[in-house]
């Protein structure tokens, strides 16, 4: 089980950090909605003055960075899924294919379930190609075993006139040996069992559950997950949780639940409809809570090696070695392929380091490392707490006398253990469910 105490918690945090801290098979479904690749952006400010992080519908750098990056976190899910437990991805067009092939198909092997398309109507311009009016939302299961409720829906006007509402099986044969339909007389209101297309409206501009959310998904179809995947009581994560709408469902429909994201403007709508679902439930409070960011210099330091150099190369922006053991000294790579060491050393780390660093990255791709030293490109990172005065040295005498740029960069920088910033959330509500939000943030 998860531990307690754990659930029904809005986290603002990197999930990637958030999902090695659950324990091991104790999630029963997983929805996540993850950034698209694509091109449009919405940028909040969260952290230090100065610090810009992206809430966009996409991610930074090419396909293969993408899937890197969605692939480590994937694997964390499969972890802390139930052998009883689900998930779905929603993905577009963009990469669906990829996210298949790459990531779904070799985590969560033979256990494929649906490919479920979510249409929708909208207005659209597109010239010389239909008009892109559907999404994908991919499920898998932990296993053979998994949850699942059947739904339906409701039976075509056609066959309601025809049969009504009563039981159709399959009858006799006629004259060409085909089967024909014939009815009891038991009444069988439930309906068709429901298919794999699900034709679920868009929001509204000017509808109720219009929250000015930019990618907010409507209710009615984070329902139909949770209701086919989960039982009362069960645990419902959702790790880019966005405007919240897969926790206000998964609350009104008595799961417990968790919310990740690493967008103060995505908690806080969250928060915010949490709380209205309170007030419409005539005063009985529900019980949740809102973690914010800390920065502990003892807990960083306690993680176990992998642990933390996968946490310290995600939060650069990089692509962790998810290899355990020998690496050849290469933790990760940033987007364009650039080697990154971290060191975990509480002792300022030396010259010693920075040799062996620079035959490392030779071995992992001397192509790139060359073309890097030619082009006046850092061929390198070494992220560590403190830099001794002889490292600090070496490293202009590689970048004024033979080309090589080695950059040194000090964890503080990337993850501010020390100064953790005061985050100040303010929304203003404009009518019913509609907000205008602000973030502002300030270095202690």
């Amino acid at each position: 089980m998860v531990q307690k105490g754990f659930t029904n918690k809005l986290i603002l945090e990197d999930n990637l950090a958030v999902l090695q801290s659950i324990p091991d098979k104790s999630i029963d479904l997983i929805y996540l909605d993850p950034p698209f690749f694509s091109n449009r952006t919405y940028e909040v400010i969260w952290g230090d003055d100065g610090e810009k992080r992206s809430f966009e519908d996409r991610f930074a750098g090419g396909i293969d960075h993408y899937i890197s990056w969605l692939k480590i976190r994937v694997r964390q899910m499969h972890r802390i899924l139930k052998d009883t437990g689900s998930i779905f991805l929603h993905c577009d067009w963009h990469a669906n294919a990829n996210i298949k092939i790459d990531i779904l198909d070799k985590i969560f092997r033979g256990n494929f379930r649906n490919e479920i398309i979510w249409c929708y109507k909208k207005w659209a311009s597109s010239q010389n190609q239909f008009c892109k009016n559907h999404d994908t939302i991919y499920w898998y299961s932990k296993s053979n075993r998994c949850t699942f409720n059947q739904l339906f829906t409701d039976r075509a006007a056609s066959t309601l006139k025809r049969f009504g509402n009563k039981k159709i099986i399959s009858g006799a044969k006629n004259e060409d040996g085909k089967r024909i339909p014939s009815i009891t007389l038991e009444e069988n209101s439930v309906g068709v069992k429901m298919g794999d297309w699900w034709e679920i409206p868009i929001i509204a501009p000017s509808g109720y559950e219009r929250i000015g959310y930019p990618t907010q998904k409507p209710e009615a179809l984070l329902q139909r997950i949770i209701e086919c995947a989960t039982d009362e009581g069960d645990v419902v994560l959702d790790p880019f949780v966005g405007g919240g709408t897969t926790i206000v469902v998964a609350d009104r429909l008595k799961r417990k639940w968790i919310g990740i994201d690493q967008s103060v403007m995505a908690i806080k709508v969250s928060d915010l409809r949490m709380q209205k679902r309170q007030d419409d439930l005539f005063g009985k409070k529900q019980s949740y809570e809102v973690i914010l960011p800390s920065f502990d210099f003892k807990k960083l330091q306690a993680k176990d090696g992998k642990e933390f150099e996968i946490r310290i190369v995600d939060k650069f922006g990089g692509v962790p070695n998810e290899k355990g053991g020998k690496h050849g000294g290469i933790d990760g790579h940033t987007q364009y392929g650039t080697p990154i060491q971290v060191k975990k050393w509480k002792k300022p780390v030396g010259r010693d380091t920075l040799d062996a660093f620079l035959t490392a990255i030779k071995n992992d791709d001397n192509y790139l490392f060359e073309k890097n030293k030619k082009e006046g490109q850092i061929c390198g990172f070494i992220i560590a707490f403190d830099f001794s005065k002889d490292i600090i040295n070496a490293v202009s005498k590689l970048r004024n006398k033979e080309d090589i740029i080695i950059e040194l960069k000090y964890i503080r920088d990337i993850i501010p253990y020390e100064n953790p910033p005061d985050v100040t959330l303010t929304a203003e509500e404009l009518e019913n469910l509609k907000y205008k939000f602000e973030a502002k943030t300030r270095s202690n």
